[in-house]
């Protein structure tokens, strides 16, 4: 491959621009941090409940799978810096929280579900010494720190065995609450601590309380989730209950509730449990609980109640709406609670009360204004690593950082990570792409190809993720952020097009389109081209001749583009007949319906595999995606390519031995994809080219499937 000098600008200057003037706030994220930083010899790594000591420099995060809690030294906190581990003598972290250098870790040492136990260990962030150690009497979950910092609350769950009687409470030995008294050193008093006896409470189960998640207000009060239980309870700081009641239910209508390959929000849910994770004090009050749901239910959403128990606000489906337009909605668990909302946290920045509601399997922190807790306004919604699990906000250095617990490094996903955000005057960077203002719900996800209009509006498809509704999404770019208008639904005969992955569009010059369809003899899906009409309606097909059918593989068309008569498509890896490290262009003249072919040196991998991902036509050359395999860290091979048009000239009939191309390499992506402070997304598989000669790139989020649901969609000026 030939290298020419790469024309680039500041990466970062280009996907978030900031005008001269004075911005309104907003949180941008500044960078993540891959916890197995702390713990490279651990098969498994995550970053579950997160906290930071009092001088903000240093984070500190819980690791259940590595038996330990991880720091990280933020005194940049652009650029994070392992600062080492800490392994717990005999269990499993499950929460920490801080005050002043000290770090409070709960550590699980049950033996079984019916003979719980757990300890909570005081354990100085400098010299990581344990100053102390007090038993809790049962498992622990959650712990909260009083803002006064004289004591320590901690959940004490007990949790079930989801394996015996149909995972249901009661289980006995019934949980409880531990307010572990500190002196005024910020020392525990172990004989001092007291056990709060939560039984007779709650209507379900009301012998066997599981708290789940504990916060605690200016005044000393302790509020306690007990998601199983349906119910939440407030607690004085000497141990007596203020009140108690039921989180009660919601009906909830146009719901996705079907696993099915498609984005279809007409389902109904009626009356069901809200079951509250994370919950936080709005003020002295108020309380917000994020409704994820356990046993029969999950609202996904929040509510905010007063603490007397009335109700003053109710989510119902608006977060899940905003998730589902900024791509991130997880079809996969639709049928069970969405977007599940889990994690909290609350602090005030710049002089506005601000909620951060974690999504676990959207991997989205929503940021809600609270000035009004009748009126929460949705502020941001900023891209998460994959599941976050906990938040701590640091508004003495307007900061904000989510703990990710997902490590999907086996199945060659990204690895659990930190990420950290900063309240700045600037523009929101994310979502680079919404659907957010048409008049109807439209859901998106998994964007593949793409190509540009003569009128300087995009196309894009969606793969195959949603097989049962193949999708054509028409993009707004002169908007920011870029903005889907319109979802034109492939059919057949009247009916939703199946068996089709389409990874490539190209415009057919009369209101129509090319699709380019990628095989998977596994699926039943055919490579095949497909002409589609503006309303979406496939029109002709046109198949693979046998020559190509007897060498192929899974690994078929990954781009299509259109010159005149000629349709020129990019195979995304080697197919049976191929040389090592060379894929076929494929041509296809629609007047003659004559194939031709010639061979795309692909770079040589360093870890797994390269491979095409996109071809466009512009002016005297043809461009190409050339990616490897790979995320984060391990990502090597992100480049936009071309060639001159002229030498497809070269291009040979089926059966004789193809020319091989000369790319040369115009942009390397990589700073272009950590430019907004997160990882390398591995999928950058759509490009499309302006007049001017501007090229708009995207990743595909593989529909948040063990994805974080992360679109990255942006301009990269001429080269």
């Amino acid at each position: 491959m030939t290298y020419r000098p790469l024309m680039l600008t500041s990466a970062l200057a280009l996907l978030a621009a900031t005008p001269a003037l004075a911005q309104e706030m907003n949180f941008n994220r500044i960078a993540s941090f891959p916890v197995a930083l702390n713990t490279p010899d651990a098969e498994e790594t995550s970053a579950e409940i997160i906290a930071a000591t009092g001088d903000g420099m240093m984070l500190v995060y819980s690791d259940s799978p590595a038996g330990v809690i991880g720091f990280i030294d933020i005194t940049d906190p652009a650029n994070p810096v392992a600062a080492g581990a800490f392994a717990l003598p005999n269990g499993e972290p499950t929460a920490v929280s801080a005050l002043g250098q000290t770090v409070f870790v709960a550590e699980n040492t049950s033996e079984s579900y019916t003979a719980p136990s757990g300890v909570l260990h005081a354990i100085d962030a400098g010299t990581r010494d344990v100053l102390a150690s007090c038993d809790l009497g049962g498992q622990p979950d959650s712990t909260a720190v009083a803002p006064d910092g004289s004591f320590i609350a901690v959940a004490i769950e007990n949790e079930r065995d989801e394996d015996l009687g149909d995972g249901r409470v009661p289980q006995m030995p019934a949980g409880y609450l531990v307010i572990q008294p500190l002196d005024a050193n910020g020392a525990m008093d172990c004989a001092a601590q007291i056990r709060v006896d939560l039984t007779g409470l709650a209507d379900i189960a009301p012998e066997d309380p599981e708290p789940e998640f504990v916060d605690v207000n200016a005044n000393g009060e302790i509020v306690v989730t007990m998601q199983e239980n349906n119910h939440i309870v407030v607690v004085s700081a000497a141990g007596e209950v203020l009140s108690h009641f039921s989180a009660g239910t919601v009906t909830l209508d146009t719901v996705d509730t079907e696993e099915e390959g498609a984005l279809t929000f007409d389902g109904r849910l009626v009356d069901i449990p809200r079951e509250p994770d994370g919950v936080q004090w709005i003020d002295t009050d108020h309380v917000a609980i994020a409704n994820e749901g356990d046993m029969d239910g999950g609202s996904r959403g929040f509510t905010v109640f007063h603490r007397d128990g009335t109700e003053v606000f109710e989510a119902g489906m608006a977060f899940e709406y905003a998730v589902a337009e900024i791509g991130h909605y997880p079809e996969e668990r639709s049928g069970n609670k969405g977007v599940e909302p889990e994690g909290m946290e609350f602090a005030t920045f710049g002089g506005v009360p601000m909620m951060f509601l974690l999504a676990e399997r959207s991997s989205v922190v929503g940021v809600y204004d609270m000035s009004n807790p009748a009126a929460p306004v949705l502020a941001q919604l900023l891209p998460s690593g994959i599941s976050p699990e906990g938040a701590i906000a640091i508004p003495g250095r307007n900061l904000l950082a989510t703990a990710n617990e997902f490590d999907g490094r086996e199945d060659g996903a990204a690895p659990a990570h930190v990420m950290i955000y900063e309240y700045q005057s600037a523009p929101a960077v994310y979502p680079h792409l919404t659907s957010a203002g048409s008049d109807a719900l439209i859901g998106w996800g998994a964007i593949s190809g793409q190509v540009m209009a003569e009128d300087g509006t995009i196309y894009a498809v969606s793969d195959s993720f949603y097989g049962m509704q193949p999708t054509i999404f028409h993009i707004d770019v002169s908007q920011t952020p870029a903005r889907i208008v319109d979802a034109i639904r492939i059919t057949r005969e009247g009916q939703p097009a199946q068996l089709m992955d389409m990874e490539g569009i190209a415009l057919d010059g009369e209101g129509g389109f090319w699709i380019a369809s990628e095989g998977r003899s596994d699926r039943i899906i055919p490579h095949a081209i497909y002409h589609v009409g503006a309303d979406g309606a496939i029109e002709d097909v046109i198949a693979l001749p046998n020559e190509l059918l007897s060498v192929e593989t899974r690994f078929g068309f990954e781009g299509i583009t259109r010159v005149g008569d000629m349709l020129y498509m990019a195979v995304q890896r080697p197919w049976r007949d191929d040389p090592a490290n060379h894929a076929k262009v494929l041509g296809y003249n629609l007047d003659t319906e004559e194939w031709s072919v010639i061979h795309y040196p692909l770079t040589e991998p360093a870890t797994g595999w390269v491979g095409l991902s996109e071809i466009v036509a512009h002016g005297d050359h043809v461009y190409f995606v050339e990616r490897d395999n790979q995320i984060a860290g391990a990502a090597v091979t992100k480049l936009i390519t071309r060639v001159p048009l002229a030498s497809l000239d070269a291009m040979v009939a089926l059966g004789e031995t193809p020319a091989v191309l000369d790319p040369e390499a115009v942009v390397d992506l990589i700073p272009y994809l950590t430019a907004t402070g997160g990882y390398v997304l591995d999928k950058v598989e759509g490009l499309a080219i302006a007049a001017d000669g501007t090229m708009w790139v995207s990743t595909d989020n593989d529909g948040v499937d063990d994805h974080s649901g992360e679109t990255m969609f942006f301009a990269i000026p001429a080269q």
